[in-house]
C-alpha cells in the first residue's frame, strides 16, 4: 500500500484558505487533516464547524477530523454532518471510549483513536479490531511546528506488531514534525498514513513537497 498524506489544514493561511484548499485539491494528497482544538483538553483554540463546513464545500479531497477536545461524543451528528470521511477521538478524553467508536460508525463515519505521547500503545489491545485507525501524536498536540519526538519510531513499530498480531486491518497515522527525515523513518516502521501541516504549507513548493512525502523511501 502507498503512503497515504493528509496535510493538516492548522498550518494554512486563513486570510486566503480558498487557494490553500485549492493546492491540497491540485496536489497528490489523498485526505485533509483538521485539527479541532477547544482550549481545554489542549492548551490552544483553533477553529470549530462553521470553517469545517465552510472546507467541506471546496475541498474535493476527504476531510479527516481529529478532534482535540473534551467529550468528542457530543458532536458525533455534527461531524457527521460535514460530510467527513474519518472523526478522530483521543484516547486520553473518551471514558466510554468502545461506545463512541460504535456511534461514530453508526453516524456513517471512519472511526480513528488518538494516543498522546505518552499514553503506550498497550492501551488499545482491547478495541484494535474495532477502529479504522490510530493516530500517534509524535509532538505533545496544540501547537504546529513542533520538532518530532524521535521514540515516536519505536512506538510506531508496536503499534504496528499489535495490529498484525491482532488481525486487525486499522491504518496507523502519524502527526507530529512529519518532514523529509521523520517520514521514511516512519515509513519503514509501519506506518500508513502521514499528518504533515508547516512542512507543507510553509514550504516554497507545497505540491512538490507533498508528492514528496508520499514517495518517500
Amino acid at each position: 500500500m502507498e503512503t497515504l498524506i493528509s496535510p493538516s489544514l492548522l498550518s494554512a493561511n486563513f486570510i486566503d484558505l480558498r487557494s490553500d484548499i485549492d493546492m491540497i485539491n491540485r496536489s497528490e494528497a489523498d485526505w485533509l487533516h483538521l485539527d479541532i482544538m477547544d482550549g481545554v483538553f489542549v492548551p490552544n483554540i483553533s477553529f470549530g464547524f462553521p470553517v469545517i463546513q465552510a472546507v467541506a464545500k471546496e475541498c474535493k479531497k476527504p476531510l479527516d477530523v481529529h478532534l482535540m477536545i473534551v467529550h468528542p461524543e457530543h458532536y458525533i451528528k455534527e461531524v457527521a454532518a460535514t460530510g467527513a470521511m474519518m472523526m478522530n477521538v483521543h484516547y486520553e478524553a473518551c471514558t466510554h471510549l468502545h461506545r463512541t467508536i460504535q456511534e461514530i460508525h453508526a453516524a456513517g463515519m471512519k472511526a480513528g483513536v488518538t494516543l498522546n505521547p505518552h499514553t503506550p500503545v498497550s492501551v488499545l489491545e482491547d478495541i484494535i479490531c474495532d477502529v479504522d485507525m490510530v493516530l500517534l501524536m509524535s509532538v505533545n498536540p496544540g501547537f504546529g511546528g513542533q520538532k518530532f519526538i524521535p521514540h515516536s519510531v519505536e512506538k510506531t513499530k508496536r503499534l504496528r506488531r499489535l495490529i498484525d498480531e491482532s488481525g486487525s486491518k486499522a491504518l496507523i497515522q502519524i502527526d507530529g514534525g512529519v518532514d523529509d527525515k521523520s517520514a521514511p523513518m516512519l515509513v519503514e516502521a509501519g506506518a500508513d498514513v502521514l499528518v504533515s501541516g508547516s512542512y507543507v504549507f510553509k514550504a516554497a513548493d507545497p505540491i512538490a513537497t507533498i508528492h514528496g512525502l508520499k514517495h518517500c523511501k
